[in-house]
């Protein structure tokens, strides 16, 4: 009765307590012997979890009513409410993984759904492309997307030449720079066409496009926006690199 007793910390009580310890400390040899018997195997009983407290949603069947989230909630929501919830409900196991069963459920909707939203979107712009006019069908005949690995080279490229050209801006104009983003332009498009003739006609086309462009946009823009050493020679060419950096990039 000793070891029930201790095992049922309910049942416990300080006059229960030192009941015991008197009988203990009895002088009866079979009591004495009964109880140094039974307390080695309630010291090691199962850890008593009565007290730990449970998840109340842990037998909800819909993943967002029992992680408290709605249908629409980002992955940033979906991990919050994981957290909080495991923070106080870890100690009890089967509502720790009613808690993440729930949480990978959700998981992978959100992913599903934002491949595809993906997809839609990449759908919904072939369609555009589609019903668009054919002028626009043919102008995008013309353009092609490379790798990243090649756009992001390329942009640095004539990104320098156009930082060259504005910190020499107060020394000399920027006609050198310029004739080196022609150059490169000239050369990468001479590896698509594989004709140097074509790839000067059209590198030279893009040069006297941006120039002009240039002419009209610059004066357009608010003095207060410019830096004083600037003058209308180096913006030009600035708008002029964009055009042949967006030429021998994206053209076929």
């Amino acid at each position: 009765m000793a070891c029930f007793l201790l095992s049922n910390p309910s049942l416990s009580s300080p006059f229960l307590t030192k009941k015991l310890s008197i009988i203990a400390n009895s002088k009866s040899p079979s009591t004495v012997r009964v109880l140094s018997f039974r307390s080695p195997r309630c010291a090691g009983d199962s850890r008593y979890e009565g007290n730990t407290p449970t998840f109340p949603r842990i037998n909800v069947q819909d993943p967002y009513r029992r992680l408290g989230v709605s249908r629409d909630a980002s992955e940033k929501e979906i991990w919050s409410s994981r957290n909080f919830l495991l923070a106080q409900y870890a100690p009890h196991e089967r509502s720790a993984e009613s808690i993440e069963l729930a949480f990978e459920k959700l998981l992978m909707d959100s992913f599903v759904r934002t491949k595809k939203r993906k997809i839609n979107l990449k759908s919904m712009l072939k369609k555009q492309v589609q019903e668009s006019p054919p002028w626009f069908k043919n102008l995008l005949g013309f353009v092609e997307v490379p790798p990243t690995v090649i756009i992001l080279r390329r942009l640095f490229l004539f990104a320098f030449i156009a930082g060259w050209s504005i910190m020499n801006s107060a020394e000399t104009g920027p006609a050198f720079q310029v004739a080196i983003s022609l150059g490169a332009c000239i050369y990468f498009l001479n590896g698509k066409k594989k004709s140097l003739a074509k790839a000067s006609m059209i590198g030279l086309g893009l040069l006297v496009a941006g120039w002009i462009c240039g002419s009209f946009l610059v004066p357009a823009i608010p003095a207060a926006l410019l830096h004083p050493s600037w003058t209308l020679e180096l913006l030009t060419s600035l708008v002029a690199y964009v055009f042949l950096f967006l030429g021998c990039t994206f053209l076929k």
